[in-house]
């Protein structure tokens, strides 16, 4: 009896528990065996029933609340966090066309410029080429009249040395002196022949 007691003491309290209910049959309701009736179920079903419950009741108050507003929290960061980075990569990729159409306006503009430039130098190039044409033909009309009137100075001045002496040949030939109307006379008439002889 003695030795028992020993065992069961070193045993713990669930083994002596079982073990007085086995020594003693008429302590308990019913006799235990290996797996427990339906009646000796319940309690720890029911038990273990309400300790769900509560723990779910917990965790749906408090725990779950505060899980799903932390996920919220961090959906909206994550949304307010993408629509940010879309809306800058909307204001890069306006200020690159924004950019792009500026170049393209100022390579125009430059590329009109020098258009307008060259339209320019050959306006006035085409105006000085002009101008130096009509100097060009004054020139050269006034240097043909020049010409002509030193020409017909000359010639006037040959025909009257030749009247001259023609008709001082002539009054040795003739042994008279001839008048100056005559002289007159016979130069214009020198002239006029000389003139008539030049044109042909």
């Amino acid at each position: 009896m003695n030795g028992t007691l020993k065992r069961l003491a070193t045993a713990g309290p669930l083994a002596c528990a079982t073990a007085a209910l086995a020594a003693d049959p008429a302590a308990g309701h019913a006799p235990a065996g290996v797996l427990p009736t339906v009646e000796q179920g319940i309690v720890p079903m029911l038990v273990s029933l309400v300790v769900f419950a509560i723990v779910f009741a917990i965790l749906a108050v408090k725990v779950w609340p505060a899980i799903s507003g932390g996920l919220r929290d961090r959906e909206n960061k994550i949304r307010d966090e993408i629509e940010a980075a879309e809306l800058a990569q909307q204001q890069a990729r306006e200020a690159l066309q924004q950019y792009e159409k500026s170049l393209a306006q100022a390579r125009a503009e430059a590329q009109k410029m020098l258009d307008d430039a060259k339209a320019q130098q050959q306006t006035i190039a085409a105006d000085l080429k002009a101008k130096a044409d009509i100097e060009l033909t004054a020139m050269r009309e006034r240097a043909k009249r020049d010409i002509e009137t030193a020409k017909r100075a000359a010639l006037a001045e040959i025909y009257a040395e030749t009247a001259s002496l023609a008709t001082s040949i002539a009054s040795k030939i003739l042994q008279k002196e001839i008048r100056p109307q005559d002289q007159q006379r016979l130069v214009d008439e020198s002239m006029a022949e000389f003139q008539t002889a030049y044109a042909r």
